[in-house]
């Protein structure tokens, strides 16, 4: 049977690669940095979500390396077993009061926290109401629920209240978005969304995976940028971009929410736990994140410097104020072959092209992180300027 199956397999992958959209993975030697080793080569790493640079950060390295003595390598179980250690509770008690909930609950990916909480808290009589540029997270988590899907314009109020209104008869609506849209770098209007939950009584899910740690005057993400962080229902977010870069996911939320998902949310029950190296990792993360403003200081700086000059330069950038910076050139293969170029002068950097983005709207997205210095900035800079020169 898998040889038909394999010819069809087959046939997909070469029209994938016939359309400039084969994507390749290009394997790093050595820790995760603003300067890695790629394909034996010493490259400038610009396309990580390292934003404030604490993915090889000694003091995040040495705690998990003291954890591995202390708590073992992992627990081999689900939470509810024996898979909860002390400082599994003690990581949920912080990044609540890190985020200002009465609780939280950790999962093994930011992935499976969204997984993980439609089914668990909507039914057949309940509306999810998601932008339309939410996270694959999201909309597979979405659609494991019964609840009716309605979907709003990408940042678009009018819109979001024209599905609240058809939302009306509902027994309750949520507003899902994510804090930052990956793709873009946009900040969803939390004020407004909230303003709009108010008025039609739903309630507001943000996915802060790209803020939290760094978006906002104490790292808080979305939120507390927004100014609406007291008006935000369900929190779920990463460990894996800002705090250390590892892995681990969770959900923030209210004390009976989050009672609730550790009675039934099927990723929580039925995966094992974070390991202890990783939930120690995060805890020192949230120390350094908590001490020092002055990484936050440095990331918002390298991103204007970069927005600044690349605009100089004549680059057609997404608009915004964030460290996820695309930079526009549509054409799919096109972009692909910049990429490549830049990477054979030392600056590695990944194109993006459908299925991650819309047909036509092929981009490279630069993420600035707190350890690049402003030279590497201008190097990455200048090859840009060299790879656009010589393909177009």
């Amino acid at each position: 049977m898998y040889g038909t199956f394999q010819n069809h397999v087959a046939g997909q992958l070469a029209e994938i690669d016939a359309a400039g959209l084969t994507k390749h993975e290009r394997g790093i030697r050595g820790a995760q940095s603003a300067l890695i080793t790629a394909d034996g080569a010493e490259v400038l790493n610009f396309c990580a979500n390292n934003y404030l640079g604490l993915a090889d950060d000694p003091r995040i390295v040495d705690a998990a390396t003291a954890a591995l003595q202390e708590w073992g390598y992992g627990l081999a179980s689900v939470r509810f077993i024996c898979g909860t250690q002390e400082q599994h509770l003690e990581l949920e008690r912080r990044l609540a009061d890190f985020l200002g909930t009465d609780d939280s609950i950790l999962y093994s990916s930011c992935f499976d926290a969204n997984g993980g909480v439609f089914e668990t808290l909507f039914s057949a009589d309940d509306a999810i109401i998601s932008d339309e540029l939410n996270h694959a997270s999201i909309i597979d988590g979405i659609r494991l629920s019964k609840a009716r899907r309605l979907r709003y314009r990408n940042r678009d109020m009018a819109d979001l209240e024209a599905q609240l209104q058809a939302a009306s008869d509902a027994r309750f609506r949520v507003i899902v978005t994510d804090g930052v849209f990956s793709m873009d770098g946009y900040i969803a209007p939390l004020a407004e969304i909230c303003d709009l939950a108010d008025r039609y009584d739903a309630l507001v899910f943000v996915d802060d995976s790209h803020a939290v740690g760094f978006v906002g005057d104490n790292g808080r993400g979305t939120p507390e940028f927004c100014g609406v962080a007291d008006r935000v229902d369900i929190y779920t977010g990463t460990f894996g971009k800002a705090l250390g870069g590892a892995s681990g996911g969770y959900v923030a939320s209210h004390r009976d929410i989050v009672a609730l998902l550790r009675q039934r949310s099927r990723p929580y029950l039925f995966s094992n736990t974070l390991a202890p190296a990783i939930v120690a990792g995060t805890l020192t993360a949230l120390d350094l994140v908590e001490s020092s403003a002055d990484l936050r200081a440095r990331l918002r700086d390298n991103a204007a410097l970069f927005r600044e000059r690349m605009t100089a330069e004549g680059f057609d950038l997404l608009p915004g104020q964030h460290p996820i910076v695309p930079v526009m050139f549509g054409d799919a293969a096109l972009t692909a072959r910049i990429a490549k170029e830049m990477q054979a002068q030392g600056v590695y950097v990944t194109a993006f092209s459908f299925p991650v983005v819309p047909r036509g709207a092929a981009r490279i997205r630069v993420q600035l992180s707190a350890a690049h210095s402003p030279e590497q900035i201008e190097r990455c800079i200048q090859a840009f300027v060299a790879a656009r020169d010589a393909m177009i």
